[in-house]
């Protein structure tokens, strides 16, 4: 379970970095965005994100 763990910290790892270093000025967008649609939408929206995260990880290891 440790190494499922740290595998996917890894993979987010490897992909913020790849946001990071291939489209700084998007991100940049993408937080401004985030500062214009509120705090309480924003919460929303990670939820969201966070349970489809759920959903897919259930999904694939079952």
């Amino acid at each position: 379970m440790l190494t499922d763990i740290l595998f996917g910290l890894g993979f987010v790892a490897i992909v913020e970095g790849l946001v990071l270093a291939l489209a700084p000025s998007r991100l940049e967008q993408v937080l401004e965005i985030l500062r214009q649609i509120g705090s309480e939408r924003t919460r929303t929206l990670g939820l969201v994100i966070m349970t489809g995260g759920v959903l897919l990880v259930w999904l694939t290891r079952g």
